[in-house]
């Protein structure tokens, strides 16, 4: 059950409560109630993170049921014909911004590649091998090394630095990051059209240990495979999901739904779209 549906059934409730008392007492408690609730609802939105808050705006945004009515209705199956950019000669590295100019070109948003290569945030970090230990950048501050070839250490970038480049080319809160979320969550937006930009890896399944390595990076120890990847998510229906795929160059390529999402949840749960 997604949050926004979870805050929405609270908001129901809430209405509902505050019709009773007012019946039960003719009014007399239903002004303060209904500031109790309002407080309540604040308190409520003050303890989500950035991300949460910004879902939490977009479930209240347009009418209530609609939404409703969206989360409970989602389509059998759906197929968005998305643009189709190639990462590759250009780009050895550049799976991400590819997939993201895939996103934004979807959302009416004229740009391109190398444009997108050229402004995603940089992790300044340098690549270091001391006493068996690996010391380089975290790629959630910012693109890891060489993006323009694989003669130079490097890896990618995660979902933050996509996000808030995004937002140089969409409006005020039309950049809706869903990571951290459920799998259901992109399935929704796909079923409303929009396709879903991820970071999955190149087996499009779950990876053994031995695909990962320890970094040492600015913000301590994380986990790195070098098949980390992304992707544009197009549809999909009840045995395969299905995306666009900057490497191989493939439009609409498909893969077993259920190794594709552990595939995305093994790899954080990272996940950005636009709002209609």
């Amino acid at each position: 059950m997604t949050l926004k549906f979870i805050l929405l059934l609270i908001l129901i409730m809430l209405i509902v409560f505050v019709i009773l008392i007012w019946k039960r007492f003719n009014g007399k408690l239903a002004i303060s109630s209904f500031i109790m609730i309002i407080l309540i609802l604040f308190g409520m939105f003050l303890s989500l993170d950035e991300n949460n808050q910004e879902r939490f705006l977009y479930a209240i945004d347009e009418p209530l049921f609609k939404h409703y009515y969206s989360v409970i209705k989602m389509k059998d199956s759906t197929l968005i014909d998305a643009p189709l950019v190639a990462q590759l000669p250009e780009l050895p590295r550049g799976c991400e911004v590819t997939s993201l100019a895939m996103l934004l070109q979807s959302a009416g948003v004229s740009t391109d590649k190398m444009t997108l290569a050229s402004e995603i945030k940089r992790n300044p970090a340098t690549y270091k091998k001391e006493n068996g230990k690996i010391y380089f950048g975290n790629p959630a501050n910012g693109f890891v090394g060489n993006m323009y070839t694989f003669e130079e250490p490097g890896l990618g970038v995660f979902h933050e630095p996509i996000a808030e480049l995004a937002k140089k080319y969409l409006p005020d809160h039309k950049v809706l990051d869903l990571s951290g979320g459920d799998f259901e969550d992109i399935k929704i937006q796909l079923s409303d059209g929009r396709p879903v930009w991820v970071i999955i890896n190149t087996a499009y399944d779950e990876l053994p240990d031995h695909y990962f390595q320890t970094w040492h990076t600015e913000d301590g120890e994380i986990r790195i495979t070098y098949k980390e990847h992304s992707v544009l998510i197009t549809g999909y229906d009840e045995e395969y999901i299905y995306f666009n795929d900057p490497l191989t160059n493939t439009k609409n390529k498909k893969q077993p739904i259920q190794t594709f999402e552990k595939s995305w949840i093994q790899m954080g749960r990272q996940a950005i779209t636009y709002l209609p």
